[in-house]
């Protein structure tokens, strides 16, 4: 701005400079006419000087011009002019040339300025009014209103320039600020363009970061899958001998002679539902791997929690009677029933019981529990060495035990306690300690006996009348109390989700049927609350249900596609397929859903416990099975080269060749190809992350927009990576199905 305003100044001094020149330039011409005119004077050297001065005037000016001396040489043309003019007034004696006087005033006021304009015009009136008094008075005042008028009209033409001047200035003034903003603005802007780009740049390189992290965390959730396969394999191996042989001496303990003691039995017992309960949280970890990090689902049912202490107290007296140690319990019989995972609330128990054990060497270890306002607080106190103050708030923690050394002989993982306040606090309970050294630890637990049920405040008040009148029964009905269980028809050709829902949905009725036939028959004989239908193609069997099947009204029905044990079996080529462990009685049930007639059967596992355990049950079912035994699939095809059996049994996972093979060769060898085979595995399909792709929902008369709402809402709650709730105008949350929606808690 700076550099234009200086380009503006500099193009007026150049116009002021080419006016200059412009008035000097006629000052040759005058100079000239004026010498012609002393020629016809009498003195004619007297006469010519007002012509020389002008002559010498003349190049006096462009010289000051051309040394850049504006202002002299314009205040030298003024004088000039105007004492050619005085002189020529006294030296010729042509008064009437006292009209030219206006001709400097207007120079002035135009090259110098309208001050020194009014200063000359003020002196020549003066001059003019005073100095020439043998002039006519007439002329004078002419010439005086010449002076003025001339600079009058010079002043008006110059006033817009001036006008002009002063706006330019105020807006050069206005301009310099808005530069000087404009030049903090972008200098802003740029800092704001380089913090942008910088955090462009962190923001790419977080991306990175965070495309890196997923795909760890993508390789970890891999890798936990098959953690979790492999580990539940290798421990429900070991644990189908214990549940099997256990049951064998406890179902036919003449099997195994006529002398067993009763004190082995019932030690048998106490190892088989020790192993049970291991088997059913095997089970629960293969579920971890079916949900998010860092949830787990809750099967709430009612429960006395005095049969749960005495569940965990039989699990761990052994543990308490070989170091010598007393087991005590202390739970009043009048305690209400909590609604809790029974498994969860017997599992922290005994990790409380089992610490307690482990870590008291005298003494022994007291059970308590009492009611306190609505909930219940069990303790587990020890006599034990007891827990330092710094300690007690590390010792909830993963990993952490009281002595981490490698030789500490308290054996454990320290997950226990961790484990156990996780679950109290998914039952919105609250765990914590008490101890001091020398003193013994005591542990407790808070669980809340009723949860609060949340209704409408104008549910169910709407049924009740102010102006009816209570009238208190005299006689207690004698019927019993019924159940109110939603029942559920589930529809499906295997039992998949039978008995997947039978395992998790404690508080509903379940009716398999195989078709939608004998659904709509169990329908019309009972009410049901809705229809489950698991199917191999939802899509189908969804357009299948709404044209050919007459759907009762109201009723919901759910389509799902979870794969089944049948389903497993033909994708394997097989006939049946059974999961370890394994009964007897369902090794028996497999045998006879078999067509053929059996004579001779072909056990292929690598585990000869397995193969013990197998032949000792087939060998007590009295039906004169021969069976065969093989290690490895190599040797069952040697076997099968020798005799053919009726029957193969065969577990998958196996070294070298593994069971897979082992089927694909008998159904490409057409001597084989027609031998039935029964899997038996510890691999169960249904426990895959992803057991269904797809969910369809149709319900008899159409979805009102309530109904609509809800079943978003539940879906999206229940099937969103967050915790997510969706709430109606008014701000009022959308309720969930009671009864039919599990509860799960996350960490």
């Amino acid at each position: 701005m700076t550099t234009k305003v200086d380009g503006l100044q500099a193009e007026i001094e150049e116009l002021k400079s080419s006016a200059l020149w412009l008035s000097a330039a006629p000052v040759v011409p005058a100079a000239f006419a004026l010498y012609v005119i002393a020629m016809g004077l009498p003195d004619q050297a007297t006469g010519s000087l007002p012509g020389v001065i002008l002559l010498l005037l003349a190049p006096a000016v462009w010289w000051l011009i051309h040394k850049s001396r504006y202002r002299i040489a314009a205040l030298a043309l003024v004088a000039g002019l105007l004492g050619a003019n005085l002189l020529l007034i006294h030296t010729t004696g042509l008064v009437e040339t006292i009209i030219f006087l206006a001709l400097p005033v207007g120079l002035a006021a135009v090259l110098i300025g309208a001050p020194v304009g009014a200063v000359a015009a003020v002196a020549c009136s003066l001059y003019l009014l005073f100095g020439l008094s043998q002039v006519d008075v007439v002329p004078r005042a002419v010439a005086v209103v010449n002076l003025w008028t001339t600079l009058g009209m010079i002043w008006l033409s110059a006033r817009p320039l001036l006008l002009a001047r002063q706006w330019f200035e105020a807006n050069y003034d206005q301009s310099r600020l808005a530069l000087e903003k404009s030049r903090d603005y972008q200098f802003q802007l740029r800092q704001a363009l380089d913090d942008l780009t910088e955090a462009h740049h962190q923001l790419t390189q977080l991306n990175r970061l965070a495309h890196d992290l997923r795909h760890q965390a993508d390789e970890a959730r891999r890798s936990k899958e098959q953690f979790v396969a492999n580990v539940s394999h290798e421990l429900r191996t070991p644990l189908n001998m214990i549940i099997g042989f256990s049951e064998m001496a406890l179902n036919s303990p003449e099997t195994y002679g006529p002398d067993i003691p009763q004190s082995m039995l019932a030690d048998l017992e106490i190892v088989l539902r020790n192993s049970q309960h291991l088997s059913s949280l095997i089970d629960d970890v293969l579920d971890l791997s079916q949900i998010e990090a860092g949830q787990m689902a809750l099967m709430k049912e009612r429960a006395a929690l005095g049969e749960i202490v005495d569940e965990a107290v039989t699990a761990v007296r052994p543990l308490f009677n070989s170091k010598g140690l007393t087991l005590r319990r202390d739970i009043p019989r009048n305690l209400p029933a909590l609604h809790c995972d029974r498994v969860r609330i017997r599992q922290v128990l005994l990790n409380l019981l089992s610490n307690a054990g482990r870590f008291t060497e005298r003494g022994g270890v007291r059970v308590c529990a009492r009611l306190v306002e609505d909930a219940i607080i069990v303790s587990v106190a020890d006599t034990g060495p007891g827990i330092s103050a710094d300690e007690i708030d590390e010792i909830f923690k993963p990993f952490q035990q009281l002595d981490g050394s490698v030789q500490s002989h308290w054996a454990g993982s320290g997950l226990g306690l961790s484990v156990s306040k996780h679950f109290v606090e998914l039952h919105k309970g609250r765990m914590w300690l008490e101890s001091e050294p020398g003193q013994g630890a005591t542990f407790y637990f808070r669980l809340p006996v009723e949860e609060a049920i949340s209704t409408a405040a104008d549910g169910m008040m709407r049924w009740f009348s102010p102006y009816s009148t209570y009238v208190e029964r005299s006689h207690i009905p004698s019927l019993p109390a019924t159940a109110n269980r939603p029942r559920l028809i589930v529809v499906e050709e295997g039992s998949a989700l039978s008995r997947l829902l039978a395992r998790y949905l404690d508080n509903a009725e379940l009716a398999p049927v195989t078709s939608a036939e004998e659904a709509l028959e169990a329908i019309a004989a009972i009410p049901a609350q809705a229809l489950l239908v698991n199917a191999a193609s939802v899509g189908e069997s969804l357009g299948r249900i709404e044209n050919e099947i007459a759907l009762p009204y109201g009723l919901p029905i759910i389509v799902c596609s979870l794969p089944d044990l049948g389903a497993a079996a033909d994708s394997l080529g097989a006939d049946d397929y059974l999961i370890k462990p394994i009964s007897r009685d369902d090794l028996l049930t497999a045998l006879d859903r078999l067509e053929n007639e059996i004579k001779t059967i072909l056990i292929v596992d690598d585990e000869p416990d397995v193969l013990r355990l197998f032949r000792r049950m087939l060998a007590s079912a009295g039906r004169n099975y021969r069976v065969l035994r093989a290690s490895s699939a190599r040797q069952a095809r040697q076997i099968m080269a020798d005799t053919k059996p009726d029957v193969v049994l065969t577990d998958l996972v196996m070294p070298e060749q593994d069971g897979y093979q082992l089927i694909a060769e008998m159904k490409a060898d057409p001597a084989l190809r027609d031998i039935p085979i029964v899997v038996t595995s510890a691999r169960d399909p249904s426990s895959q992350p992803t057991v269904s792709k797809s969910l369809a929902v149709v319900r008899g008369g159409g979805i009102a927009i309530p109904q609509l709402l809800t079943a978003v809402s539940t879906l999206v709650s229940a099937l969103s990576p967050g915790a997510v709730k969706l709430r109606v105008e008014g701000g009022e949350e959308l309720p969930l199905a009671e009864g039919l929606v599990q509860e799960s808690g996350g960490a």
